[in-house]
């Protein structure tokens, strides 16, 4: 098989996922990133609607994705993008001009775990289900290397 579809997500031979990461990081960006620019809602509410709405959207599936580094990467530069929106620019103390904030800044105020943590405990959590189903169904011939038919 070329491809199929689980859990929403498409599968493919070739054990790239960047097509399902890029549709999934588009319907994140879509869901409501226009409310994020909104100044009349609060930052504790904006990151309430990016752990819920925006990390549920793009994450939908992510139990199946084998990430390689350059994936990672780009999940973390979403991440942080939004971040940015919500939490603004930055005056720089010594030049009084506005800046964005750095990465480390970025952690510093919003300190919960990256969507590359995420995935990888969600897929550790996915594994046990799979290895408590049985012999009987075919996830668990798959995880184990063992398709028939």
């Amino acid at each position: 098989m070329e491809e199929f579809e689980y859990l929403g997500t498409t599968i493919r031979n070739q054990n790239s996922i960047w097509e399902e990461i890029k549709s999934s990081l588009k319907a994140g960006n879509a869901s409501v990133q226009n409310l994020l620019s909104f100044n009349l809602l609060s930052k504790n509410l904006k990151i309430k609607i990016y752990r819920t709405i925006i990390l549920s959207v793009v994450l939908y599936g992510c139990e199946t994705w084998s990430l390689i580094l350059r994936d990672e990467r780009r999940l973390r530069v979403f991440g942080n993008k939004v971040l940015r929106r919500i939490f603004g620019p930055k005056r720089d103390e010594i030049t009084g001009e506005w800046r964005k904030l750095h990465n480390e800044e970025l952690n510093d105020l919003y300190c919960s775990h990256n969507s590359v943590r995420v995935i990888k405990s969600r897929r550790m959590k996915w594994a046990g289900r799979v290895a408590r189903m049985g012999e009987g169904r075919g996830v668990y011939r798959v995880l184990v290397g063992k398709p028939e038919g």
